[in-house]
């Protein structure tokens, strides 16, 4: 199959996931008591905290996404059942954005909360290391366009922020605000650590 199949399905699912985050801060304008103050929205900072790491978390897991299957021009069966796996992750971010959104503010179901928050992110982060790991090791039979000269270099940068999520559920375990700074960081570090472009014409992944 065409790689730009499985992009144009997968732009489906992340535009979804990422637009379903905006649900979360609707109801604010109703549970808000009258008369509306500057004070009364800005309770509900754990809302736009939660809303604003995940809209940030999904918008580089797409841009990171984009150039993982634009190093190809086809895909098989094996990848497109490690791509369903990883798409299942990033579709289900609204739902601990939801808890966290609701719950930060309180002791044990904020920590509860921010674990699920983390536990969600470990799993995607898990399927996108399978998904490189695969693409890198297979480069040939899915037609790489810019052949990837050490991938496993490539490998250890981009996969290195999984152990990052990992501290950041032990975090949430105590502190969840934290935890959700590190997942906000995490996203950052993703969105300059990314994948090698396979537009760049020198051959080598950055930095290698």
């Amino acid at each position: 199959m065409d790689s730009r199949r499985a992009e144009s399905f997968s732009d489906g699912v992340f535009a979804v996931a990422i637009t379903v985050l905006v649900f979360n801060l609707l109801p604010i304008a109703d549970i808000t008591k009258p008369p509306l103050t500057a004070g009364s929205l800005v309770s509900h900072w754990p809302a736009y905290l939660a809303y604003a790491i995940s809209f940030l978390t999904i918008g580089i897991m797409w841009l990171n996404h984009h150039t993982m299957l634009a190093a190809v021009s086809r895909v098989n069966r094996p990848l497109l059942v490690l791509n369903l796996i990883l798409l299942m992750g990033v579709v289900a971010i609204p739902f601990p954005t939801a808890l966290v959104a609701a719950h930060l503010n309180e002791s044990t179901a904020g920590k509860v909360a921010a674990v699920t928050y983390g536990l969600v992110m470990i799993a995607i982060s898990i399927g996108y290391a399978s998904m490189w790991i695969y693409v890198a090791a297979h480069q040939h039979l899915l037609g790489a366009r810019r052949r990837v000269r050490t991938p496993r270099l490539s490998t250890i940068r981009f996969t290195a922020g999984n152990a990052g999520y990992v501290g950041g559920t032990i975090v949430a375990l105590f502190v969840p605000v934290a935890a959700l700074i590190i997942f906000g960081l995490l996203a950052v570090y993703y969105l300059f650590e990314h994948l090698p472009d396979p537009a760049d014409e020198s051959g080598e992944a950055p930095g290698d």
